[in-house]
């Protein structure tokens, strides 16, 4: 995948915030990988802060919906992965900035 377009969808996944932390999923570092396939369907590993996440079902739905933002995105599939576990150093410095981490 051209990086011009992983970084539209990476932009996309921007407005999908994680409601129990309030940042979104990039930012947190959730995001481990995605390839896009030629029938226009993207497939993200992502993983989540905890594996009990009660939010999960929703997350995923609004990966789903945000990445259709792009047009060259028909659907998506998402893969919750558990390896790498995710720790808080996978955040970007502005995650860590709103959340009042140094």
């Amino acid at each position: 995948m051209e990086q011009e377009l992983k970084d539209r969808i990476m932009e996309a996944l921007e407005n999908v915030v994680d409601p129990e932390i309030g940042v979104d999923i990039v930012n947190l570092g959730l995001i481990y990988d995605m390839k896009l396939d030629d029938d226009g369907i993207v497939w993200i590993d992502m993983t989540l802060t905890s594996m009990g996440c009660p939010m999960a079902g929703m997350i995923v739905t609004q990966v789903q919906e945000a990445v259709k933002d792009v047009p060259e995105v028909n659907a998506a599939n998402v893969n919750l992965v558990w390896s790498p576990p995710w720790n808080k150093d996978m955040m970007s410095r502005y995650a860590k900035i709103a959340l009042g981490m140094k």
